[in-house]
């Protein structure tokens, strides 16, 4: 039996003008090819209606009262929610510092005034199916977070480390003043840097005891196998060299390369010093949660071996 393909759902168009003419026209365009629109006439309006309505495309005239378009595009690519909408700038002007200063704003493409149907589609058309296959990788790197939380669910010892990871590791980071995008890298490294733990046998993990030889050398394939299953996603190129390195030392006996001093990146480092202060704060199938004493005392002494002896310096610092 022949299953009824699923019906596509018409791209959602919020025309930002406050031109009635030109409103009309660009919705004329845009009607009888299957595009269903959405129309605000100033910044505020527009602003308003993306806090309620899901779009694939912005069309934003620049010449605006109160808020110009400039403005309007900095703050939609400002905000984490709506940064990936494609925004088309429409103008009349024709100075390339008009250009300049809307690519400066973050703006994905223009159009000149009165606009052209032939071009105006062919835009709208390429940007919408570049904001859908945004929407695809984001989906499919959401499943990663999904699945980190659920491995780490099934055991008690465990549950909430990634986040409790993340979370001090942007501490460090924003002591550091490391920016905002470096800062979004290092978060999202932390939620899923240990992935590859699905690889890795449960008696392994939860072992009670000391782990033998055999043991240890299978669980540090982990860092390399959360390498693995992030590396098909474009979107996590940026993370990948912070998963792998994560258990790097900086005297060069930590794994799985046994990298050392600048050879780790700076976002790898943070993240082992945030990793081993969860483990040693946290109870273990093994012992329960070391004294906060005794845990600043493992740091001074890994301070320059084991960990990079700023960041010590820093974090010991940040957290007592």
């Amino acid at each position: 039996m022949v299953q009824e393909s699923q019906p596509q759902i018409a791209p959602k168009i919020l025309i930002v003008e406050d031109d009635p003419r030109s409103m009309k026209l660009v919705e004329a365009y845009l009607l009888p090819e299957g595009y269903e629109t959405i129309k605000a006439v100033d910044g505020l309006e527009a602003l308003s209606k993306l806090e309620k309505e899901d779009v694939d495309l912005i069309l934003l005239d620049i010449m605006l009262p109160g808020m110009d378009g400039y403005e309007v595009c900095r703050q939609i690519k400002g905000d984490k929610k709506m940064r990936f909408i494609p925004i088309v700038m429409m103008t009349a002007l024709s100075e390339t510092s008009d250009k300049v200063k809307g690519i400066e704003m973050g703006t994905d493409d223009f159009l000149t005034k009165p606009v052209n149907r032939e071009e105006l589609l062919a835009r709208v058309k390429s940007l919408v199916n570049v904001k859908r296959l945004n929407m695809q990788l984001e989906d499919a790197e959401n499943v990663l977070f999904v699945l980190i939380n659920m491995l780490e669910a099934k055991d008690p010892y465990t549950k909430g480390h990634s986040q409790r990871v993340t979370n001090i590791a942007l501490k460090l980071a924003k002591e550091l003043r490391l920016s905002s995008r470096d800062q979004d890298i290092l978060k999202r490294a932390g939620l899923v840097h240990d992935i590859g733990k699905v690889g890795i046998s449960e008696a392994v993990l939860n072992k009670p005891g000391p782990l033998t030889k055999e043991e240890f050398e299978h669980i540090k394939n982990h860092p390399a196998l959360s390498e693995k299953i992030c590396s098909p996603l474009n979107s996590m190129k940026d993370l990948l060299s912070i998963i792998r390195h994560h258990h790097e030392r900086v005297d060069g006996k930590g794994y799985p390369d046994g990298l050392k001093g600048t050879e780790i990146p700076l976002g790898a480092k943070i993240l082992a010093i945030a990793d081993a202060y969860d483990a040693m704060d946290s109870d273990r199938p093994y012992r329960g949660n070391m004294p906060k004493e005794e845990i600043k005392r493992i740091f001074r002494e890994g301070s320059g071996t084991q960990w990079d002896s700023q960041l010590v310096e820093l974090f010991l610092n940040v957290m007592f």
